[in-house]
């Protein structure tokens, strides 16, 4: 059996999953729950997710309630890294223009994912520069479509 894609998503991606339910997102959740993918995340970010998930959505907005859903979600459909488990894999990483973004990188390197999953400029901008290349793919949703068809 193989194993399965491991992947982490940055925060507009999780509330993409979460609370915009985008279709672009889905083929990632088929995924998940088929177990022919994984999505790690680490303590930095579950806290920016629990954050976010207070912000004002206008008619999404979500009550405290309906935020505790979403997260306890997140840790069902997720593999939580707690960094020590796995050594950061390849050599250095790039540094993201956004500093908030960086954690990111750094859990995706650290878990041995293949593939970190964002809708973020700063991060995607990551991919045209390629000095120094990550040891996973930086791509939007809907890249990722290719490779979950495979």
């Amino acid at each position: 059996m193989t194993p399965p894609l491991r992947l982490v998503l940055d925060t507009n991606v999780w509330l993409d999953w979460l609370v915009f339910e985008d279709r672009d997102v889905a083929p990632v959740k088929a995924a998940v729950a088929a177990g022919r993918a994984e999505v790690v995340v680490d303590d930095a970010v579950v806290a920016e997710l629990a954050r976010v998930l207070a912000y004002p959505f206008g008619a999404r907005t979500l009550t405290p309630e309906a935020q505790s859903k979403r997260l306890a979600e997140c840790g069902r459909v997720s593999v939580r890294s707690h960094g020590a488990e796995v050594g950061v894999q390849g050599g250095p990483l790039p540094v993201c223009g956004d500093p908030d973004d960086q954690k990111f990188l750094d859990l995706a390197a650290a878990s041995g994912a293949r593939y970190l999953v964002t809708r973020d400029r700063d991060l995607l901008e990551l991919v045209r520069h390629r000095d120094p290349v990550p040891p996973f793919r930086i791509v939007t949703p809907r890249e990722l479509l290719a490779v979950l068809n495979e």
